[in-house]
């Protein structure tokens, strides 16, 4: 059933990728649906049975472009920011469909605390929020460069339209703050959950693996450009870079690692 959902959302979220921006009330309603179908998807896909759950790097991937999704629609109500649909809609089709591919691993619930899915809906919820910040500020990029060339030198079409409609860079760059802080605070409670509860959520002591060196590495990343906003002012291409630097290094941390022990090293697990 899940499967029949993941399709109706992803084709649903390509036509309203490229929908023109004029279509603003069907994108939108399009949009929605599209979310909600993804949303019946995922809980369908991941609550497989009673005191189980399907956990993988598609899983996850999916599920931080569903939360990508509902901030995008969120933002774009409030803001003209429809230049983030070009970015976002594309790459959820991909996602949307991706568990149907690539499943992932059943983990049975019996003998960890009623705190891990509460765990995983924190870090889905984090890997999210920073991913649609991601997407922020490639478009905050694109949009810089852009003002940087002559007007007679600017490439024409659909996307510099939607680019060109874009707030001003320093409402794009408060919006990019505010996702980005908001990111940090799911990012950090998911670290410290790991942390303090690690043997009442995996069964065993708290160990630096690979997916906790890269969580924190994000995490001080991420915490040292919201440090530098606050006390240096750090903006501009500091804070995209910073923006892109964390996102890298958080995706590496559970979806790169799980990619490799599912699709290189067929093994499962947590």
């Amino acid at each position: 059933m899940q499967t029949s959902f993941f399709i109706a959302a992803a084709a649903l979220y390509a036509i309203c990728a490229f929908l023109p921006a004029r279509q603003r009330i069907v994108i939108s309603s399009g949009t929605a649906l599209a979310w909600l179908f993804h949303g019946v998807g995922l809980w369908s896909d991941v609550i497989v049975a009673p005191e189980t759950l399907r956990l993988g790097f598609a899983i996850m991937l999916s599920a931080a472009f569903w939360v990508s999704v509902a901030a995008y629609w969120l933002e774009n109500r409030n803001f003209a920011l429809d230049g983030l649909r070009i970015l976002v809609l594309p790459a959820a089709v991909l996602a949307v469909i991706l568990p149907i591919a690539f499943p992932g691993s059943v983990v049975p619930l019996e003998g960890k605390s009623n705190l891990f899915p509460w765990h995983i809906a924190l870090s889905m919820l984090a890997y999210g929020t920073l991913t649609v910040a991601a997407f922020h500020a490639v478009l905050m990029t694109i949009q810089e460069s852009r003002l940087h060339l002559h007007a007679g030198s600017r490439s024409q079409g659909w996307i510099a339209a939607v680019i060109d409609r874009l707030p001003a860079l320093l409402t794009m760059e408060k919006l990019l703050f505010r996702l980005i802080g908001f990111g940090f605070a799911l990012l950090t409670l998911t670290v410290l959950s790991g942390v303090v509860f690690s043997e009442q959520l995996f069964g065993q002591a708290f160990k630096w693996d690979h997916k906790t060196v890269f969580t924190m590495l994000s995490w001080m990343l991420f915490g040292a450009l919201l440090a530098g906003r606050k006390w240096q002012g750090w903006r501009g291409k500091t804070a995209l870079s910073f923006t892109l630097s964390g996102f890298a290094t958080l995706l590496l941390a559970y979806v790169g690692s799980r990619f490799v022990l599912e699709v290189v090293l067929h093994r499962g697990g947590v």
